[in-house]
């Protein structure tokens, strides 16, 4: 990952963890993240978080999302 590269934001790196805790200010919740760099990424997906009990786990990657609040 360059740092020099304006394709890459400064924010998250797109499917590098397996579990994410989000809150309710990051809803609607999509996989990958609005702060998640993007260019090496799946297309993104809206994940139903509040309507599967708290948890939701992508379709693409497998990252698991809690939401804690």
């Amino acid at each position: 990952m360059s740092p020099n590269n304006p394709a890459v934001s400064s924010g998250l790196q797109a499917n590098a963890d397996n579990h994410y805790r989000v809150s309710r200010s990051d809803l609607p919740l999509s996989c990958p993240m609005p702060a998640m760099a993007l260019w090496n990424s799946h297309p993104k997906v809206y994940l139903p978080i509040e309507e599967q009990g708290g948890h939701a786990k992508c379709p693409y990657c497998g990252a698991g999302f809690e939401l804690v609040d």
